[in-house]
């Protein structure tokens, strides 16, 4: 489980607001690559109850992962995300898409952060003092309730594509390479979303 020793250690630092952010869906072959940034309160440190409800995102059932999203939105001090689609993946590479999502977000954030923390992505462009946390999303609070942020809102935008793009079924995969989604793109061919940058899509383009 996640506690708050890392923000506890960048507190006594004389820093006041700190954001966690993490990302998901850098792997999938089609959908885009969505970060979030989330600033809890600063005086937790003594007061944890609400925060038992975050935990790593993959390690939380989709009920959960929902329930722990809008505990969040309500407690957080600010939660913000950054969003780039499939064409800004092709165009620049995934990791540069990626870090550009992280950077987005913090920018998003209605209150300025004066330290992040984030899940290890090698990083140099933040304007703001930073740690980089291995597996941070099982380690700290700020950063386990981004990656919720994160799961939840590309979650919800792959199944509005399933809508869009019916046959490809990415409410169920998400856009990962899953053997039925393989089936539909040989059937089918790629749509509008997926990574043309990305095999197998690329040998179809």
């Amino acid at each position: 489980m996640p506690n708050l020793d890392i923000e506890k250690d960048v507190l006594s630092l004389n820093y006041r607001h700190i954001a966690g952010v993490d990302e998901v869906g850098r792997g999938p072959l089609a959908g885009p690559v969505v970060s979030a940034a989330v600033v809890l309160p600063h005086d937790l440190a003594g007061d944890e109850g609400w925060l038992s409800v975050i935990n790593d995102s993959k390690k939380l059932s989709e009920s959960k992962r929902n329930t722990a999203y809008e505990v969040i939105q309500r407690e957080a001090i600010a939660v913000a995300v950054g969003i780039k689609d499939s064409a800004f993946i092709d165009s620049v590479g995934i990791l540069p898409a990626t870090i550009s999502s992280m950077l987005m977000a913090l920018q998003a954030l209605e209150v300025s952060p004066d330290f992040v923390l984030f899940d290890f992505i090698p990083l140099k462009d933040c304007e703001y003092p930073y740690r980089t946390v291995v597996k941070g999303d099982t380690k700290s609070y700020s950063i386990s309730a981004a990656s919720i942020i994160a799961k939840v809102t590309r979650d919800q935008l792959m199944k509005e594509a399933d809508d869009q793009y019916p046959g490809y079924d990415f409410g169920g995969h998400k856009g990962y390479g899953t053997a039925k989604h393989l089936d539909a793109i040989s059937r089918l061919g790629p749509c509008d979303i997926h990574r043309r940058s990305f095999s197998p899509i690329k040998n179809y383009v």
